[in-house]
């Protein structure tokens, strides 16, 4: 029977929702047990949220001081002894995930299988390649521990309602003293998370400039919505780069995504494949964005926008 330990993702209070969507993939093995791993100064609140996440049989948490803050080189040792019980080892793939669980196979001494979108086989998944133009199937040895990250944007949360037992345990492992905490930078916004926003409104490079980007923000305010960016828009300054959406950025799985003034290059696509449904205004009716769309409107931004942002408010 598969046993999968999942590592938990969360800012020190509160569980990311891509932990409930690791669980998901997780479930989808057959016949998969599933514990969640909480590594925290304080794990006690984050650990009551895990076990609520349905599924789940156990909550293990490690209390340390050294684990306040997510340093891949000071949680990965700690990770690499508990799985040692298990035969799967998922995180998320996100920034945290892909920075953390590549560490924790190569201290396993093995391969790292990346962006599980479809489960196949307790060993067997596919994965999307080449910007997201080709699905592959990988297939992993069973003589050895697997360790994952799953594509959160392909994966349902899991609901709740559970009651996981929680236990803390040792995780006894030397920590290196090279790598050290210094300080986090991040932008704070009032708008909803890009990654985990029910409606996303983003703006390309069709805008022209900073002070034009605005539209974008009033709609997505109308909305109550994320705001996301192409690669372009970001690269001329219109907006800060943790707003960029595709396969150099953040991939996202909104229920809406209005793309405005935005071409459709395949590696934007490659973010927002997985969005519900999809709304482009563009005024080249040849964009490669009306392939995708499920509504398309063809015409001037600059006239179209105001005007819904003033119908939604």
């Amino acid at each position: 029977m598969a046993k999968v330990l999942i590592v938990a993702e969360h800012d020190g209070s509160a569980l990311n929702p891509s932990t409930a969507k690791c669980v998901s993939c997780a479930t989808a093995i057959d016949g998969a047990e599933v514990d969640i791993l909480v590594l925290a100064a304080d794990t006690a609140g984050i650990a009551a949220q895990a076990a609520e996440i349905a599924s789940v049989s156990r909550v293990l948490t490690i209390a340390r001081a050294e684990n306040e803050n997510p340093v891949t080189a000071v949680l990965a040792p700690q990770i690499a002894a508990v799985a040692g019980d298990y035969s799967h080892v998922f995180g998320p793939s996100t920034t945290y995930g892909k920075d953390l669980i590549p560490h924790v196979a190569a201290l396993l001494g093995v391969n790292q299988v990346s962006d599980i979108m479809t489960v196949e086989g307790s060993h067997t998944f596919k994965r999307p390649v080449y910007a997201g133009n080709a699905i592959v199937t990988v297939e992993a040895p069973e003589s050895s521990i697997l360790v994952a990250t799953v594509r959160v944007a392909s994966w349902p949360a899991t609901g709740g309602g559970n009651a996981a037992t929680v236990e803390a345990v040792d995780g006894v492992a030397d920590l290196p003293s090279h790598t050290r905490y210094v300080s986090l930078e991040s932008a704070v916004s009032d708008r909803p998370d890009l990654q985990t926003a029910a409606s996303v409104v983003a703006g390309g490079r069709a805008l022209g400039s900073e002070e034009q980007f605005d539209l974008i923000y009033k709609l997505a305010d109308a909305l109550g919505a994320g705001v996301g960016a192409t690669r372009a828009a970001v690269d001329a300054g219109y907006c800060p780069n943790d707003m960029q959406i595709g396969q150099t950025g953040k991939i996202i799985a909104p229920g809406l995504y209005i793309a405005i003034g935005i071409s459709g290059a395949i590696q934007h696509l490659t973010g927002i494949k997985d969005a519900g449904t999809i709304v482009a205004i563009n005024k080249d009716e040849e964009a490669p964005i009306f392939e995708v769309a499920d509504i398309g409107m063809v015409g001037d931004l600059f006239q179209i926008v105001p005007e819904l942002t003033a119908a939604l408010s």
